[in-house]
C-alpha cells in the first residue's frame, strides 16, 4: 500500500502538525510531560475575556449572582473562572464563554475579539493549541441596569 502522507520516523509530526511547531512545544519532551490543569487555562481564558472592550461580565444569570454574593464576603476572592468552561487535553484546548455584553458594541466584532484575545493568551502562556472559542451571549448591558444604583438606593434610606 502507498500512502499519500509523509513517513517519519521520529515522534515529532501529530496530528498534521508540521516538525516546527511541535518541536516549539515544550509540554511533552525527553525530559518529562507537563499537564496544565483545566482550572489553570480557566482562568487564563476569563482573564483574557475580561480585557475585551463591550465585555461588560463573564456568564450567565445564576453564575453572576453567586459570583457577585460571592464578592460581598469579605476576604472572599473574585472568580476568574465564572462563565468560562474549558477542555484540556495533552496538546489542545478548547473554550466555552459565557458573557454579557455592552449595549451598542456589535456581538460579531465583539465575539471575534474575545476569540482573538483567549486564543492569544493560552497559546503564550500554556504552549497549548486552541482549536475552538464558542461565545454565548446571554444577555445585554443598559447603562440603567446597574445594581449599584439599587445598593446606593438601600443606603441613601438607611440614613
Amino acid at each position: 500500500m502507498t500512502s499519500t502522507q509523509p513517513v517519519t520516523t521520529s515522534a515529532a509530526t501529530t496530528s498534521g502538525k508540521d516538525v516546527a511547531s511541535v518541536a516549539a512545544s515544550t509540554l511533552v519532551s525527553s525530559q518529562g510531560k507537563t499537564t496544565i490543569a483545566d482550572t489553570v487555562v480557566s482562568k487564563i481564558a476569563g482573564i483574557a475575556a475580561r480585557e475585551v472592550s463591550g465585555v461588560y461580565a463573564l456568564g450567565g444569570g445564576a453564575s453572576r449572582v453567586v459570583g457577585a454574593l460571592r464578592e460581598r464576603i469579605p476576604g472572599a476572592n473574585v472568580n476568574h473562572s465564572q462563565g468560562v468552561s474549558v477542555e484540556v487535553g495533552e496538546k489542545q484546548a478548547a473554550v466555552d464563554l459565557d458573557i454579557v455584553a455592552e449595549y451598542g458594541v456589535s456581538i460579531a466584532d465583539l465575539a471575534s475579539g474575545l476569540r482573538r484575545n483567549v486564543i492569544a493568551a493560552i497559546e503564550r502562556m500554556t504552549g497549548l493549541e486552541v482549536t475552538e472559542v464558542n461565545v454565548t451571549v446571554h444577555d445585554i448591558h443598559l447603562a440603567g441596569d446597574d445594581d449599584d444604583a439599587a445598593d446606593d438606593a438601600a443606603v441613601t434610606r438607611v440614613q
